[in-house]
């Protein structure tokens, strides 16, 4: 009962007033891009949370692991809010609860205060999953995916330039610095969204329960949905250890740079994410297996190559940086490679389901994503870049087992 009740929720999602603009178009966009340098800023800056709140080396990687967990858990129990809740407001109180969080967190006097209010950084940050579906409500009749296309395109400029922006930031004025300006931009943002955005009333009539419940139908009725999902953490779990880690390993000999030289070399990673649109015409052609291998091939490849460049550890450090620079591009181009097939193969199962789904996928990705950034600060302190590449390619061959299995 409750499956058959949620798919009748799904078809007609809400009411919206107006039309969407192109100005309209650009602050969705903004938004999203402003809001996700959350989720992935803690990554660079682990390296200057920990020693300055006393935590030890082997903790680091919690800093970015609570706002992932705590962003899997926003999609998982907060975004389905939105069936239920009028969004305008529902999003409004994510916004104004995340810019709170993060200007705690700016003052946060130790590691485990600073966690727990990045895990509701993280959790309310979760409102880009509400935000994209009211842009989606507002466009005129078949042209959703060209709004959801330029929305989205805002998200993945943001997560690009999370972790270069937090490195200058933090750089010029120390890491507390960029939880007080991002603190400032969400709440500009939620007086800026109160003023535009229109009233979205869900239609549907439904128990927070059932909408739950509706999730674990749907994950077990799906295999597609498991095995992408699966694959899509591993792979996220491998990416999250070495950006989590390559911070701390490249302010060591013999590259030994400041919070500036990593923030360029995360922006010059950060290039693996145009071969986006190959991956999606891959799998418009047919070849999603075939490249869905060759992406998890790609990631394990970087990751030896990660691991000869980090094996220097004096002399000179142009060499093992490019072949740093280059591991990361191609880690780069396998995670976004794996990301664009599972979305697209999501995508193709229950279009009245089509938000849930892809809500499950995401958060289930970014569970993976909180996993490697734990582990990171672990192997850092047991073995080194060694282990931490080791732990990483442990996650490419076990996504490359669930092809097989597949």
């Amino acid at each position: 009962m409750h499956g058959t009740h949620n798919t009748q929720l799904a078809e007609r999602p809400s009411e919206t007033d107006g039309t969407i603009t192109r100005s309209q178009t650009l602050l969705f966009a903004a938004s999203v891009g402003i809001i996700v340098t959350n989720l992935f800023a803690p990554q660079t800056l682990v390296g200057l949370i920990g020693p300055s709140l006393g935590a030890a080396t082997s903790e680091s990687g919690l800093v970015s692991m609570a706002t992932l967990l705590g962003y899997a858990a926003g999609l998982f129990f907060l975004v389905p809010l939105s069936d239920l809740i009028e969004n305008r407001a529902l999003v409004l109180r994510m916004l104004s609860a995340a810019a709170l969080a993060a200007a705690i967190a700016s003052f946060a006097p130790s590691d485990s205060s600073l966690l727990a209010v990045l895990f509701v950084l993280g959790a309310a940050c979760s409102c880009i999953q509400v935000l994209v579906p009211v842009a989606a409500s507002m466009a005129p009749p078949g042209q959703d995916g060209r709004v959801i296309g330029d929305v989205m395109s805002g998200l993945m400029i943001g997560i690009l330039l999370s972790r270069p922006l937090a490195s200058f930031v933090a750089d010029a004025f120390g890491w507390r610095a960029f939880y007080g300006i991002s603190a400032a931009a969400l709440a500009l943002l939620a007086i800026l969204l109160g003023l535009t955005l229109p009233r979205r009333r869900p239609l549907a009539h439904s128990s927070y329960a059932a909408l739950l419940v509706s999730l674990f139908d749907l994950l077990r009725q799906e295999p597609v949905l498991r095995r992408r999902a699966l694959t899509a953490s591993l792979v996220m779990a491998a990416f999250s250890v070495f950006w989590t880690a390559v911070a701390l390993r490249l302010a060591t000999p013999p590259f030994e740079l400041g919070q500036r030289g990593i923030a360029l070399f995360a922006l010059v990673g950060a290039g693996g994410a145009a071969a986006t649109p190959i991956f999606g015409r891959a799998g418009d052609l047919g070849f999603t297996r075939p490249a869905t291998i060759f992406c998890h091939l790609g990631l394990i490849a970087a990751l030896g190559v990660a691991t000869w460049a980090g094996a220097a550890a004096a002399g000179g450090a142009w060499l093992p940086l490019l072949l740093m620079g280059a591991s990361a591009v191609l880690l780069d181009i396998g995670v976004t490679g794996d990301q664009t097939l599972g979305r697209r193969a999501v995508n193709l199962l229950r279009p009245k389901a089509r938000g849930r789904i892809n809500g499950l996928f995401v958060g289930i990705f970014f569970i993976g994503g909180a996993v490697g950034s734990l582990l990171a600060g672990v192997a850092w302190a047991w073995g080194g870049w060694n282990a931490v590449c080791a732990a990483g390619v442990v996650f490419g061959v076990l996504a490359l087992v669930v092809d097989w299995v597949g």
